[in-house]
């Protein structure tokens, strides 16, 4: 296989009928910093590569923004935007306020985690390092952390920046659960 470049990569992105209507959608409800993100973009990927349809095994749409208003009633009200927006789309979407994870974070997963400064902070942070993607909705530009080759390769790496193993190995459990033919790197 060639070297995957972004541009291919969208391309693939947009295989899945989902990406497509989200990414033509979600700019026209102007949220702040706002971007797709992980599993539905790197599942796609994974479909494309096994010949599965683009949106098999997706369980939901992650969309991530940020705004400085930490209120949770802030980031409800965006939610339920989001969600009434998305309803025909019939999937499962998950929007979260990027500003606000430090402040629940330690709660739902145990650890601790600083408090980020723009959307694509949140990215960096992903638990595997090949799924820290994500696609700009106003630009159209992908960001990835750290490159494509993990993600072109089948790796699961656990990430530097938030190197939580159980967590990580539970994650990497779930999608080999689904993409068996995932490996995982060596963790030294």
């Amino acid at each position: 296989m060639n070297q995957v470049t972004n541009q291919h990569l969208l391309t693939i992105i947009q295989t899945n009928a989902i990406n497509q209507q989200l990414l033509t959608l979600l700019p026209t409800l102007q949220l702040p910093d706002c971007m797709l993100v992980a599993g539905c973009l790197f599942q796609t990927f994974w479909n494309h590569q096994a010949g599965q349809n683009a949106e098999w095994g997706i369980k939901d749409y992650d969309i991530a923004y940020f705004d400085s208003d930490l209120s949770w009633e802030a980031e409800d009200r965006v939610i339920q935007r989001v969600n009434e927006a998305c309803a025909h789309l019939g999937v499962n979407v998950e929007v979260r306020n990027q500003a606000r994870i430090h402040l629940w974070y330690k709660t739902r997963f145990g650890a601790d985690y600083p408090q980020l400064r723009k959307a694509t902070d949140g990215i960096d942070r992903y638990l595997v390092a090949s799924t820290c993607v994500g696609v700009d909705v106003y630009t159209g530009e992908l960001y990835s952390t750290y490159g494509l080759d993990d993600l072109q390769h089948n790796v699961l790496r656990l990430n530097p920046l938030n190197p939580l193993a159980g967590l990580f190995n539970d994650k990497a459990a779930s999608y080999r659960q689904r993409w068996p033919w995932l490996k995982l790197a060596d963790q030294h």
